[in-house]
């Protein structure tokens, strides 16, 4: 069993829910991969140490099937040389070598003589490792390979500290010549096993060690491979690893869409590691094309994350934002069930597995306290029919989208002024619902929390938005009266909204109203989803970019959550002026959508040298808001940040089409480019394999002095390509 996790790091305050990164990970970052509802987190050593942070493991379906895997030399652990994921995220590669060994006195075997190869897959469900160790000494070597191990079942809720008053029993352990089956029955009276299996019988085996007696001769090599399966049945195929190396780089490779190349090698990186670790979140899904939001606290189906993830991937791979809109249309709430805030036509929060969910020990099941997945929903239906035109999807969410109108007028709307607000309705839900869900994220400017219901600033616009695409989509399908009604809808919102949350002193929209209509005076990141949705008064836009821009709001790494000077800003709080780069993508395209592009570009400039400092050019969920001071000095992190996290590996995907203006008509077919700046550290940049109905198109641009130039390099099919400089 793991140890009991501090009270004040547990993730559950009263009987109120978050999952929020509270412990430090002592500078060891996670080495990570991902196939389905299966992840694994590693230390650079390749190991799942007991010691550290605590979350290292093998995971399957919200359960730690294996809490403990480390390997010994002797007793010792071995020198690390080095160790990263593959491009592609398919493999975990480490090199290390032995310390000094030593024969009671005498050393026996001089540090650097053992070459110690591991490769780790995860495939279905089943953690692979090839294990390799060569002996370029001169003379023979004796040596003792030890590999640890052990099993906890913890729920993820439990590894992020949530203490259980009772919890189900561990099951006698099963060891064969080569074979150990672990196994635990939960409360929820689910047995779920592990079987820990190797391609040659150990020296000795028992519940917690395998341990390997070898005689390297000179150049003599070893190798053994393991395989670590979640509820595998008692018949094994014996231990795959080729396979299963194959497998996963087969489906990694089938996930990927159009890609942007440059002259600039670290941009390069930046954006193939955002497309691996967008497709690493999505193989294997049961749900389809669909992102989990991220490793490792979110490795789960979220509608919000879903959603944006989708938007700001959408020019590059319209088949998530498909796959996204299929599944939240299909687990839209039919009914009222308070306790899981589920109202019919809302779109869902979260979906967990897992014995806490069996069990309703924790809501989050399925989950509906959201309030902003609902018009997001529409949002992205809009999009996406303008992406890709796919008349069939459209006509099979139609009633959806209906319904998710419904559910804004009827239970968004709560006290009907129009606005739409959120009050938790269940006991152990969120209590704030927007995508700044923690707490303390909700507050007057003298520092008092707000009290619901509470109308947030970017909801109305995102309803707003909603109503703008449904408008044209219902046109599509021949419902002109119902488009009339929601232009019309769209309309009064936006003067609503005018006179309640503009704020003239401070330059930008209120971040909310709370129950009594009281504005919250407050300079927020949130403005920038405003300009997104195109509901800002196009000369109140210009000040809220200014506002974004300022040196309060801009730590020079990126837009701000809250701007410094607030009563509630701390740079490394969650929510409250740390930096985190899908809000900024969001906020880069808001000042697009107004013309003011270069500062879209100075926020893809920051977002871009930040992922300069994150290993594998891999930007976090977040960072910390500190402003950016001495060259060579990257941005400060934020403890345990899920990384890789779905919504700011799309953010690299958006700033490139904020920056360029990319619009699609497919219908036409038509591809345009509006008003194309690049970012300082980009001198040429090319779309490849962009696809536009049946046609290919790849483009080029180019700087020339200040000015853009434009060239179609490659197209196939029938395709306009328009630009408007």
């Amino acid at each position: 069993m793991k140890d009991a996790t501090p009270l004040e790091e547990a993730i559950r305050v009263g009987d109120r829910w978050y999952v929020l990164a509270t412990a430090s990970r002592e500078g060891d970052p996670l080495r990570v991969l991902k196939f389905g509802e299966s992840f694994a987190l590693f230390d650079r050593f390749g190991d799942m140490p007991r010691a550290g942070s605590g979350e290292h493991g093998f995971y399957h379906q919200g359960t730690r099937y294996l809490a403990r895997y480390e390997l010994r030399v002797n007793g010792l652990r071995p020198i690390l040389l080095h160790s990263s994921a593959r491009r592609d995220n398919s493999t975990l590669g480490v090199d290390g070598t032995n310390a000094d060994l030593h024969d009671g006195e005498r050393l026996a075997t001089v540090k650097g003589t053992l070459h110690i190869a591991r490769s780790w897959v995860l495939w279905e469900a089943a953690c692979h490792e090839r294990l390799r160790v060569e002996n370029f000494g001169l003379e023979p070597v004796h040596v003792r390979i030890a590999l640890e191990f052990g099993a906890d079942y913890a729920d993820i809720f439990e590894v992020r500290g949530y203490e259980r008053a009772r919890r189900g029993e561990d099951l006698a352990p099963q060891v064969g010549r080569e074979r150990v089956v672990l196994a635990y029955r939960g409360l929820d009276d689910i047995e779920r096993r592990t079987t820990i299996e190797f391609s040659q019988p150990p020296a000795a085996l028992d519940a917690g060690r395998a341990q390997f007696e070898l005689d390297l001769p000179a150049r003599g090599r070893f190798e053994v491979v393991s395989r670590i399966a979640c509820d595998a049945p008692a018949a094994s195929e014996g231990v795959p690893f080729l396979k299963a190396a194959r497998s996963v780089e087969d489906a990694f490779r089938r996930e990927r869409g159009a890609a942007a190349r440059s002259t600039n090698e670290q941009f390069d990186d930046w954006m193939q590691r955002s497309a691996a670790d967008l497709t690493m979140l999505t193989a294997g899904n049961p749900q389809g094309c669909y992102p989990y939001a991220g490793v490792p606290w979110y490795s789960v189906p979220f509608g919000r994350d879903g959603i944006l993830t989708a938007l700001q991937y959408l020019w590059a791979e319209p088949a998530m934002a498909r796959d996204v809109l299929r599944f939240l249309a299909r687990t839209q709430a039919s009914e009222t069930r308070p306790e899981q805030d589920a109202e019919p036509g809302k779109i869902m929060h979260e979906m967990r597995r897992g014995e806490l969910a069996n069990l309703g020990e924790i809501p989050f099941g399925c989950y509906y306290g959201t309030i902003d997945a609902t018009p997001l929903f529409v949002v992205l239906a809009g999009e996406y029919h303008w992406r890709a035109g796919d008349r069939a999807t459209l006509e099979a969410i139609w009633p959806n989208i209906e319904r998710a109108l419904a559910w804004m007028d009827r239970y968004g709307d709560l006290d009907g002024d129009g606005f739409i607000e959120y009050a938790r309705r269940s006991r152990t839900g969120l209590v704030n619902q927007g995508w700044k869900d923690s707490e303390d994220s909700v507050f007057h400017a003298d520092g008092r929390l707000a009290e619901g219901p509470i109308a947030l600033c970017e909801v109305q616009g995102y309803a707003y938005l909603a109503r703008v695409h449904a408008a044209r989509l219902a046109r599509v399908l021949g419902h002109g009266a119902r488009a009339e009604a929601l232009e019309a809808q769209a309309r009064e919102l936006q003067a609503n909204f005018e006179r309640a949350f503009w704020c003239e002193d401070l330059g930008t929209y209120a971040l909310a109203l709370d129950g009594e209509k009281r504005p919250c005076r407050v300079r927020t990141s949130n403005a920038g989803h405003v300009l997104w949705s195109g509901i800002a008064r196009p000369d109140r836009a210009r000040r809220v970019g200014e506002t974004l821009l300022s040196p309060d709001s801009f730590s020079g790494w990126g837009v701000r959550t809250v701007a410094r000077g607030e009563v509630r800003y701390n740079p490394m709080s969650y929510h409250n002026g740390s930096v985190w780069p899908h809000d900024n993508a969001i906020a880069a395209m808001g000042l697009a959508r107004y013309g003011m592009k270069e500062k879209s570009a100075r926020i893809a400039a920051a977002l871009y040298e930040a992922s300069l400092f994150m290993e594998l050019h891999r930007l976090p969920e977040l960072y910390c808001g500190f402003e950016r001071a001495h060259a060579g000095e990257g941005p400060t992190l934020y403890p345990v940040a899920c990384s890789p996290q779905a919504w700011a590996s799309a953010s690299a995907f958006y700033l490139v089409k904020a920056c360029l203006g990319l619009s699609f008509r497919p219908e036409e077919p038509r591809m345009r480019f509006l008003h194309p700046v690049l970012p300082g550290f980009l001198d040429r940049l090319r779309l490849v394999d962009v696809r536009v109905g049946d046609a290919v198109v790849d483009v080029q641009f180019e700087r020339h002095g200040r000015e853009v130039g434009v060239n179609v390099m490659r197209k196939h099919g029938e395709v306009e390509v328009s630009v408007v400089l």
